[in-house]
C-alpha cells in the first residue's frame, strides 16, 4: 500500500491497536509527505477495507478537498505558528468526530512552533485524548522544540529527488514554453473581469496542458513558501514570476491551487474550473 516502510508500519500498528497519539515526521519533501499522510488518514478512517482509488464513500473526497471536519492542517501564519491557531484547533476537537474514527491534526513546518504555541499544544501531546491523532511535519527535527519532540514518536519519510521536468513528465522545451505562458497568465489574473481564463485557454486548449500549468504555479507558490520560511528552495522555479503575497496569503493560495487540481480529476468543464480558480485566487489578495 505504501512504498515507505515507515508508513506501512503505521498501518500495521493501527491494525494491532498500537498507534501512538502523536508522530514527529522528518522529511525532505513536505508536499509529498502531506499527500502520503492524507492517504494514511484515508486508510485509518475507512469504514471498510481501504482500496485505491476509493469509490465506496465520500470520506476520501472530503480529505482530498481538505473539507473533512475532523482533519485540520495548520500552516505557519506569517513567520511562525501562533498560539491562536492551536487554541482554535483544540476548540474544534472538543467534539467526537462524526465522519471518521479520528480527529486528526497535521502541523506543517512544525519547527515554526514558538514557545507560546508549543505550550498551548502540550495538552494534546502530554494528556492525549482517545480518538485524536497528530502529525508534526518538519524538514529538520533537530530544530524542533524539545517539549514537543520528546513527546512524539519520530519517523523519517525520504523521497527520491528529481527535476521538475521529470516529475511532470515534460521535456525541457515544453517546460520553457510553460514558463513563458505563466507570467502572462498570472499578470492577467490580477484583472477584475472573469473572462481572464481565455488568456490561458488560447495558449493551452488541451486539458493536460492546463493541469501542468497549474502544477507549475503550485510549485512556484510552494518554493516562495520555502523561501519565506528560510528553507532550501528552487531558484529556477521562483524566477518564473515575482510573487508579492505575504506568507499567510501564499499558504491560502497553496490550498486553493491544491483543491483546484483535485477538482480537475472529476468530469468538470475546464471553463468552470478556471472561473473558480480565478475568483478564489483574486479573493485572497
Amino acid at each position: 500500500m505504501f512504498e515507505n516502510n515507515n508508513l506501512q508500519e503505521l498501518v500495521t500498528k493501527y491494525h494491532e491497536n498500537k498507534l501512538a497519539h502523536a508522530y514527529l515526521i522528518e522529511t525532505n519533501n513536505l508536499e509529498k509527505a502531506l499527500l502520503d499522510l492524507k492517504k494514511l488518514i484515508k486508510v485509518l478512517n475507512c469504514p471498510e477495507e481501504f482500496k485505491a482509488p476509493c469509490t465506496m464513500c465520500n470520506l476520501c473526497n472530503l480529505i482530498n478537498l481538505s473539507n473533512l471536519p475532523s482533519l485540520k492542517i495548520i500552516y505557519p501564519d506569517g513567520t511562525g505558528i501562533k498560539k491562536n491557531q492551536i487554541e482554535e484547533l483544540k476548540q474544534n476537537f472538543n467534539t467526537i468526530p462524526i465522519y471518521s474514527k479520528y480527529n486528526t491534526y497535521i502541523i506543517m513546518n512544525a519547527d515554526k512552533l514558538n514557545s507560546s504555541s508549543a505550550n498551548a499544544m502540550l495538552k494534546f501531546v502530554e494528556e492525549p485524548t482517545p480518538g485524536i491523532l497528530g502529525f508534526f511535519l518538519t524538514t529538520n527535527k533537530d530544530i524542533m522544540i524539545d517539549t514537543i519532540k520528546s513527546r512524539c514518536q519520530t519517523i523519517t519519510l525520504t523521497y527520491p529527488t528529481s527535476s521538475l521536468e521529470d516529475s511532470l513528465n515534460i521535456t525541457k522545451e515544453e517546460y520553457a514554453k510553460y514558463k513563458e505562458i505563466i507570467p502572462k497568465y498570472l499578470d492577467y489574473l490580477q484583472k477584475s473581469h472573469l473572462d481572464n481564463k481565455n488568456e490561458l485557454l488560447l495558449s493551452c486548449p488541451n486539458r493536460g496542458d492546463i493541469e501542468i500549468i497549474l502544477k507549475l504555479i503550485l510549485s512556484l507558490y510552494y518554493n516562495y513558501f520555502l523561501k519565506l520560511t528560510n528553507q532550501e528552495y528552487d531558484e529556477n522555479i521562483i524566477s518564473i514570476y515575482p510573487l508579492t503575497e505575504n506568507l499567510s496569503e501564499i499558504n491560502q493560495k497553496l490550498q486553493i491551487i491544491t483543491k483546484i487540481l483535485t477538482n480537475m480529476s472529476y468530469n468538470v468543464s475546464m471553463e468552470l474550473i478556471l472561473d473558480k480558480f480565478n475568483l478564489e485566487m483574486r479573493g485572497i489578495s
